[in-house]
């Protein structure tokens, strides 16, 4: 039962777990705010060039509700594809936004990448060559 709790705690500790963590949790706020994005600016924009029309509001009759003695027997049947209009703009929205992120990540790190790395430090070789040519120029 130790070996498990050791290798549980050599796998929860490591980098790459950590990461994903702090990694799905950003994730989580940003899909927050991506979601606030579209309902609050996007689709409000949208619903004024399309005339007021909610998207979300959008669906199609397939069966009509069965009245008896002024009482709903059986509900209208909808099909809600409003819903899913706004669910696709979301995940389009969505995936540009990352698309975007990860862009700009790329570009950082190929930035730091092409920056000159340091020069390389002298074999033994040339060291002494070095040294040689030093006291070379010393006896003259």
């Amino acid at each position: 039962m130790g070996k498990f709790i050791n290798e549980f705690k050599e796998f929860a500790v490591k980098g790459n777990v950590v990461d994903m963590a702090v990694g799905v949790i950003i994730g989580g706020a940003f899909g927050k705010i991506v979601t606030s994005l579209v309902n609050d600016i996007i689709m409000p924009a949208i619903g004024k060039i399309t005339g007021g029309i909610s998207f979300a509001d959008l669906k199609y009759e397939l069966t009509a509700a069965v009245m008896e003695g002024g009482k709903e027997v059986t509900p209208a049947v909808y099909l809600n594809y409003g819903q899913f209009i706004q669910n696709v703009v979301d995940f389009i929205i969505i995936a540009f936004c990352i698309f975007l992120m990860i862009k700009g990540i790329m570009k950082l790190k190929k930035k730091k990448e092409e920056a000159p790395a340091a020069p390389a430090a002298p074999s033994k070789e040339e060291v002494l060559l070095t040294e040689i040519r030093d006291l070379l120029k010393e006896k003259k």
